[in-house]
């Protein structure tokens, strides 16, 4: 395993490039769809942007969005070793899973209202809260951190709800004030968190290679 003395060791969380239904509005959550041409397009400018912070290892949802991006990231950076585990899958949106924003206020009004209110509660009915996603990655989370060594870099290739979650998680952020105060990832934009003597911090929100 690579060193580097001196430095931090740093999470890259990096949300997927885009799909059809990103392009449609759809609730995707474990529905499994893949890239488009400009999804693939947004990996590689992705991945040739994170090449630069030296990236030793790289873990991915299986989902095939989130895992072909991943696979554009370990081409840029010498062909890392990508591990697969679907704890870092996005959201499970139950019976929103499908639908678009505006079919699920129609369908589901109530529910969409607390939403946007920030209430947490398990999305589409049968899906997931954010409690329970972030219970779901935690374990993901601890064991990946366990295993890094001084100074490494390792790059978690996940989803939008997912990704804000996993942050919140390092740095202590509760999730529902996570929720209210960062602002969603756009397809492939990324975290990076940095751990100091103090715990976990955010340095980068939202970054995203240039032109994206």
């Amino acid at each position: 395993m690579t060193e580097a003395k001196g430095e931090p060791r740093r999470l890259v969380v990096l949300r997927h490039g885009q799909t059809v239904s990103n392009l449609k509005g759809i609730w995707q959550g474990h529905l499994d769809h893949e890239l488009t041409d400009l999804g693939r397009e947004q990996a590689a400018a992705a991945a040739r942007a994170i090449a630069s912070l030296r990236p030793t290892r790289i873990v991915t949802s299986d989902l095939s969005r989130a895992h072909d991006t991943a696979l554009a990231v370990a081409a840029a950076s010498g062909d890392l070793d990508v591990a697969v585990d679907e704890r870092w899958r996005e959201i499970h949106a139950g019976a929103w899973q499908g639908l678009t924003a505006a079919e699920v206020g129609e369908q589901y009004p109530l529910d969409a209202e607390r939403l946007v209110s920030g209430e947490d509660f398990k999305r589409g009915g049968h899906g997931e809260s954010l409690a329970e996603l972030a219970q779901r990655v935690r374990p993901a989370i601890d064991e990946l951190v366990d295993g890094m060594g001084p100074g490494e870099t390792v790059v978690v290739a996940t989803h939008g709800v997912t990704g804000r979650t996993v942050v919140a998680e390092l740095v202590g952020l509760e999730q529902q004030t996570a929720w209210r105060v960062l602002g969603g990832f756009g397809n492939c934009h990324w975290a990076v968190v940095e751990q100091g003597r103090s715990g976990w911090r955010i340095t980068q929100w939202n970054a995203s290679a240039e032109g994206l």
